[in-house]
């Protein structure tokens, strides 16, 4: 294991041994034991490195994340300059190899980074861009392509975003309808895209394309790397959400855009088998940030009912109140406990897809029953959108959305339960 501080990086890197754990890491304490659920030093998982990035990073976030994020809300965009930041403290692509121009660390410390932008309730940063795109040129890009966009990926002068959905296929990938013709030593792509995280921002698109006319369109699926600037390629309007409002999301448009062959990734019609290899940890991603997400609206309400008087006290002190309370907080600690096994499992490269689709499906949905509940217990001011819970709230409910419905999750978990 080594330990690196430069300036303001701070980065674990750790060689991932499967599920083993020291002596110093089993007495650590558990959320659900701990003062507070956002407590750094907590989780078996993680040791005294993992606990110094933590702590680097949530004081980027209080200082460069949330004095801001209100207005990038109204802008409907992050500023790209919170970006370059984030790249010189070393905050993107922090689980991509250094020698492929990431950071070098292990998939926990780019956990770390996701779970507190979750936790801060900040939209449209960062952890789709390192865990869930630029992973795809790491992994099946060309030397040359990884040469010439990770190291601008990992500074923050590269924002990617990935075009798979269309506007007549969002989970259904078999459906895509976009197209790129060989053409010479080029590819013509024609199509368009819909519901694009970072799609105003993106410098770079990874998008989903068919390149094979015959058979099984799961077969024919191929991933190519559109740049701005590329003549034919134009953006849509920035789509009006009603929560993740800092997260521009947009239509994109592809007419006669010529693409070298340098911009594919990995091998002609292999896309569909790139993207089911990457989807665990996408789906993980989301499951991670829904838990997070969770244990921060549980205490920003444990902190309001301990203030909020009424009938003659402090709302804490009323027994529907503290059990209500005292569930969620079970129900959490349950959650964490199973995702958290789940991030010691990928981070030793033995997730499996149903089991990280159980993440995404049960973590999600707790995040949405704790958002509710949540939003009850602050009263008229959980409908605020002042108030975090209130924008908690709207922002929960894409989670079962997007990285695929969690109806097509239970689809996948049921083909382990029914196997043919």
């Amino acid at each position: 294991m080594a330990h690196i501080v430069r300036g303001t990086r701070v980065l674990s890197r750790c060689v991932a041994r499967p599920f083993s754990m020291s002596a110093t890491n089993l007495n650590r304490p558990e959320p659900s034991s701990a003062p507070s659920m956002l407590d750094i030093g907590t989780r078996r998982i993680f040791n005294e490195e993992h606990d110094m990035l933590r702590e680097a990073f949530r004081k980027f976030v209080e200082a460069e994340v949330t004095p801001r994020h209100r207005q990038w809300e109204e802008d409907g965009v992050t500023g790209r300059d919170v970006w370059e930041k984030a790249g010189a403290a070393g905050y993107l692509n922090v689980n991509i190899p250094e020698e492929h121009g990431g950071v070098g660390g292990d998939f926990k410390s780019a956990t770390i980074v996701n779970e507190e932008l979750a936790s801060a309730g900040a939209s449209g940063l960062f952890s789709p861009h390192s865990d869930i795109i630029v992973p795809y040129v790491s992994k099946y890009g060309s030397d040359e392509m990884r040469k010439r966009l990770i190291p601008a990926m990992t500074a923050g002068k590269c924002i990617t975003a990935i075009g798979m959905s269309e506007p007549g296929a969002g989970s259904d990938l078999q459906g895509l309808q976009t197209r790129a013709d060989r053409d010479g030593s080029d590819y013509i792509i024609n199509g368009s895209k819909t519901w694009i995280s970072n799609g105003q921002l993106a410098d770079a698109v990874v998008v989903v394309a068919k390149t094979c006319k015959e058979g099984k369109a799961a077969h024919g699926l191929s991933l190519f790397i559109v740049e701005r600037g590329m003549p034919g390629f134009e953006r849509g309007k920035n789509l009006v959400k009603i929560g993740m409002k800092a997260n521009d999301t947009s239509e994109l448009f592809f007419s006669d855009v010529r693409v070298p062959a340098m911009n594919l990734i990995g091998e002609e019609n292999r896309g569909f088998y790139y993207m089911m290899n990457e989807l665990p940890q996408e789906r993980l991603t989301v499951a991670t940030a829904a838990i997070s997400a969770s244990e921060a609206m549980f205490e920003w309400t444990r902190e309001y009912l301990a203030e909020r008087k009424a009938f003659g006290g402090p709302l804490s002190k009323m027994q529907l109140i503290r059990h209500r309370m005292a569930k969620m907080k079970t129900e959490i600690a349950v959650g964490r406990a199973f995702v958290d096994s789940c991030i010691e499992r990928h981070d030793a490269s033995f997730l499996d897809a149903a089991t990280a689709s159980m993440a995404k499906a049960w973590a999600s949905e707790m995040q949405d029953r704790v958002a509710d509940e949540c939003v009850q217990l602050h009263g008229g001011m959980g409908y605020m959108y002042d108030y975090k819970i209130g924008k908690a709230y709207v922002d929960s409910r894409i989670q079962r959305i997007y990285a695929g419905t969690n109806e097509i999750m239970m689809d996948l978990v049921a083909r382990i339960v029914f196997p043919k």
